[in-house]
């Protein structure tokens, strides 16, 4: 969003950035093994490439990396505030300017709002009895503790999502014993990754359009998964046996086999890619328990039937993705609040815009989150959809605008009764809320969401008059 205000011409907006450094999750995330299961050619921005990725699925630094260089070649550092966290935002009628406040106490007023945080950037922690009294180290794979030598130690890991697929097979040679606490198995399929030559290199700068054809192909195929999880069912099929091939060549012991082996649709939750999971699980170190874990012990884990020692603690339990702007508190025209209108699960119009919230536009919003493509590529046609509407208010043609209630409600409508027939219906998982409702993912191909977003229609917005009060405060 930032670089394209810039190259559009705007120069007074500000980044508010609660680290000490930019990156976001590639910053937060270190764990060994950090990885994006995105090929990099994709997971990256278009006007933006790098022709030196290391590998086709780059690792944690290496996607720093480069987004701390994209941000120095275009001169966003100056734009951002760092080690300021924002806590609340307050719409003022009278003015049409949010008031924005920072955790030092600070207000700063601007005409535009972006909430840029994304749906993967607070740990969710296990509510588990007995966690405080245990005596060894316990810490979030997201926020990994690299002060703890795991050499010999007894590691508990509870979780078995994308970020344990990433870090087990990276500490399972060093520990002791390695105890991996499952509550649902995961479909995880062959990863087609592999490190990139010079020759590569060479070819990326001096032909780039074979870079382009590479990210072409992967956003293609990218497509094609998505159909397989929302509308072309035997696409689904062919991806279950590829888990099935790739879970009995890989790990020979027919139990465990079949304690690995997941018992909702696959896609329901997300789909993982690794080549040493299963490798890893089916070393004589390992332990998979599928017990429902009671709570934690001063020296371990206790479950239904069993204790199991350890003495490190790791979890791999994801994040709170449905929780939208937490735990910033947000009011809107009237003092409404967004926590209040968004009981029962988060909403915007295309997952940018929320009625009774003037000139609030958000970023990797509700429903824009995919099963099978790149995210970077919804954000950036997030960013130009705004831009459009900040060119119409930097030309006068606007001043501050506010999306109609209708126009969100029939969005929403269709998004919700789409979902409800796709695979995400069939389980528990990190896309939905505690009612069921599904509100991180998109139900259809990413083509789509650019096609609805290239134009903005001004007639789903309104202009808020000065001094204007929607609803009551709450």
């Amino acid at each position: 969003m930032a670089i394209l205000l810039k190259r559009a011409g705007f120069a007074d907006f500000t980044l508010f950035e609660k680290a000490g450094d930019l990156g976001g999750v590639w910053r937060e995330n270190t764990y060994p093994g950090a990885a994006c299961d995105v090929p990099s050619s994709l997971y990256s921005f278009s006007f933006a490439p790098n022709r030196t990725w290391p590998r086709r699925y780059s690792e944690q630094p290496d996607i720093l990396g480069y987004l701390e260089r994209t941000a120095d070649k275009f001169g966003i550092r100056d734009h951002i505030r760092f080690n300021t966290e924002v806590v609340g935002a307050e719409f003022d009628a009278e003015s049409r300017r949010w008031r924005i406040e920072t955790a030092q106490g600070e207000i700063f007023e601007a005409d535009v709002l972006v909430p840029a945080v994304g749906q993967l950037s607070r740990p969710a922690v296990p509510d588990l009895p007995g966690a405080d009294t245990f005596t060894g180290e316990i810490f979030h794979s997201a926020e990994w503790n690299h002060d703890v030598d795991l050499t010999g130690k007894r590691v508990a890991v509870i979780g078995t999502g994308a970020s344990a697929i990433q870090f087990v097979p990276r500490i399972q040679p060093e520990a002791g014993r390695l105890t991996v606490f499952q509550r649902s198995a995961p479909y995880v399929i062959p990863k087609p990754d592999r490190a990139y030559l010079p020759l590569h290199h060479r070819l990326f700068r001096s032909l780039p359009m074979t870079q382009r054809a590479g990210r072409f192909a992967t956003w293609s195929t990218g497509e094609l998964l998505t159909m397989a999880l929302t509308s072309a069912k035997p696409l689904g099929k062919l991806l279950e046996l590829l888990f099935r091939f790739h879970l009995r060549r890989q790990v020979p012991d027919a139990a465990l086999r079949a304690r690995l082996r997941p018992d909702y649709p696959i896609g329901c939750k997300r789909l993982l890619f690794s080549n040493d999971w299963f490798p890893a699980l089916a070393q004589t170190n390992v332990d998979v328990v599928t017990d429902r874990i009671t709570g934690i012990t001063p020296t371990g884990v206790r479950t239904d039937t069993a204790e199991y020692p350890a003495d490190v603690i790791i979890y791999g339990t994801g994040f709170k993705a449905t929780e939208f702007l937490a735990p910033m508190s947000v009011r809107g025209l009237g003092g409404r609040k967004l926590a209040e209108a968004w009981e029962g699960g988060a909403h915007a119009y295309l997952g940018i815009s929320v009625p009774d919230f003037p000139n609030m536009f958000i970023l990797y919003g509700p429903n824009t989150n995919l099963g099978g493509n790149s995210i970077v590529y919804m954000m950036e046609h997030q960013a130009r959809y705004v831009l459009q509407i900040l060119h119409r208010i930097a030309r006068g043609g606007l001043s501050c605008v506010d999306v109609r209630p209708e126009a969100a409600g029939r969005f929403d409508t269709e998004v919700q009764r789409r979902l409800a027939d796709s695979v995400w219906s069939g389980c528990s998982s990190w896309y939905r809320e505690e009612n069921g409702r599904i509100s991180t993912n998109w139900p259809g191909l990413v083509w789509e969401y650019h096609r609805r977003t290239a134009k903005v229609d001004f007639s789903a917005y309104r202009e808020v008059p000065a001094g204007e009060h929607a609803v009551k405060a709450g």
